[in-house]
């Protein structure tokens, strides 16, 4: 079980990591999360290391322009993975001109749904019957056609198959 720092703890003369709790003879000032502990060599790359004067020299700025620099990395690879591969973005480009979506009257998503429901549709019957996708049709009976990225044209094709107003008159 992981011992975590008081501030009471002594040089590094050996004991037990105060992150991971290992027993190591050879444990390293770092400061992890703005917490100063006495860390093994494992742990130590999590927090930026002091060397045993307690003071940082150089390799500390050093190894705080790699964290930095990791820390990037790891947010850039983040985004790519719950984006997907950004490289569509370079090769197709966007087609927000040719299919945008309209401004939508307040309340569209319950508007849509009742007017389904009356219907007597179900989601996937009206996205089969429209070859729209049904996770489209869901965000827009969520209320969060922009943030799903679903089309204009989607959007017409349900005002006129159930005959309502989801968008502005412009």
């Amino acid at each position: 079980m992981a011992k975590y720092s008081t501030g009471g703890a002594g040089g590094s003369a050996g004991g037990n990591c105060e992150l991971c709790g290992a027993e190591e003879s050879d444990l390293r000032t770092a400061n992890v999360a703005g917490a100063t502990l006495e860390v093994c060599s494992e742990c130590a790359q999590h927090g930026e290391t002091e060397d045993n004067s307690g003071s940082s020299g150089d390799d500390g700025e050093r190894s705080e322009q790699d964290r930095k620099r990791r820390a990037a990395q790891n947010t850039a690879r983040v985004e790519d993975a719950r984006k997907g591969d950004p490289k569509h973005w370079e090769e197709g480009g966007t087609d927000y001109e040719d299919d945008q979506l309209p401004y939508l009257v307040s309340g569209y998503g319950k508007r849509l749904t009742e007017a389904r429901q009356d219907e007597g549709l179900q989601l996937e019957e009206l996205a089969e019957e429209l070859d729209i996708d049904e996770g489209d049709l869901l965000a827009v009976e969520q209320g969060r056609a922009t943030q799903a990225g679903v089309g204009g044209s989607v959007v017409a094709k349900l005002e006129d198959r159930l005959d309502i107003e989801l968008s502005e008159s412009a």
